[in-house]
């Protein structure tokens, strides 16, 4: 079986590694490259690079669809998509006899979209896991060949991206085995019970001291990247790690009730958390240890 293989960033890397050390893939397909850093250097992505370094034929263009010709040529009998960036059109889909499989970061119908690592964060769901489904024109809401499933716990996004990213290279060969078997069984998604989710931008990112247990999911759904912000004296304040407090100290809502080397303890409307690792706009990140000594953040400080 001839594997076309289409993905991105290197949250793709393994289940592409884990195809080309077991089957024949042929060919890769990418976003193409972008400029990166001050300077703008343009930077091939994480999945173009590999392939490059494997002697791995590459298509990376801004609009897939207008190169139908350049996918057939590639010759794929499969291919697996995992994070790739692109809406896949009919025509695209007929290139390959043994159909488009994706490697969807949820556990489908749940959260369909762009974010569902941090959508399932922030919804404060105990599991999620990767589905590995049939791609149509509709959005990721496909058959369903297999499903494999991870505990959250308290894990940020980052944490989170990780496991499931060696989840779908496990799930992406499993795949690929069942399809050369011939003898597949799908699922059909229950379209009632669907969800979805956007791309993040920045201001879905900023806290509101409403309720502690919403803030801690918002702070690990967006770390480490956009990160969850708010103001303290006009300044920003990113943050990256924090944790529930047991019990909730008498303070206004956004108010520093307490501040040393464990933590910065925040109150909510409901509620409280601690701070343990951020970084003031400008600067770079600070255990909360240094944020305490450096006098950075003190008891009776607000934040907004």
């Amino acid at each position: 079986m001839k594997i076309v293989f289409a993905g991105s960033p290197a949250y793709a890397l393994p289940a592409l590694r884990a195809l080309h050390d077991n089957f024949n893939v042929v060919g890769v397909i990418t976003q193409p490259d972008k400029p990166v850093g001050r300077k703008k250097v343009l930077t091939p992505t994480p999945v173009k690079s590999f392939a490059l370094e494997h002697s791995l034929p590459v298509l990376d263009c801004a609009k897939l669809r207008e190169h139908v010709d350049e996918v057939k040529a590639l010759g794929g009998d499969i291919m697996i998509t995992c994070a790739y960036g692109q809406l896949l059109t009919r025509e695209l889909l007929d290139c390959f006899p043994l159909g488009v499989w994706n490697l969807h970061a949820s556990l489908l119908p749940e959260f369909r979209g762009a974010s569902p690592i941090q959508a399932a964060i922030l919804a404060g769901k105990s599991h999620t896991g990767v589905t590995v489904m049939k791609t149509e024109e509709a959005l990721d809401s496909g058959d369903i060949l297999l499903v494999k499933r991870c505990a959250i716990g308290g894990k940020t996004c980052g944490e989170l991206s990780e496991e499931l990213s060696l989840l779908s290279a496990e799930a992406a060969v499993e795949a690929v085995e069942y399809i050369e078997s011939g003898n597949i069984q799908l699922i059909v998604q229950d379209d009632c019970a669907a969800t979805y989710c956007k791309k993040i931008k920045k201001e879905d990112a900023r806290l509101n001291f409403a309720e502690a247990s919403v803030c801690v999911r918002l702070i690990n759904a967006m770390s480490p990247s956009p990160l969850a912000y708010c103001y303290v004296n006009g300044v920003q304040l990113n943050i990256y790690a924090a944790e529930l407090c047991s019990s909730a100290p008498e303070g206004g809502v956004g108010e520093v009730v307490a501040a040393d080397k464990t933590g910065i303890t925040v109150r909510c409307n409901s509620g409280a958390f601690k701070i343990l690792k951020a970084q003031f706009a400008g600067g770079r990140p600070l255990s909360a240890a240094d944020i305490v000594n450096g006098r950075k953040l003190k008891a009776g400080d607000i934040l907004d």
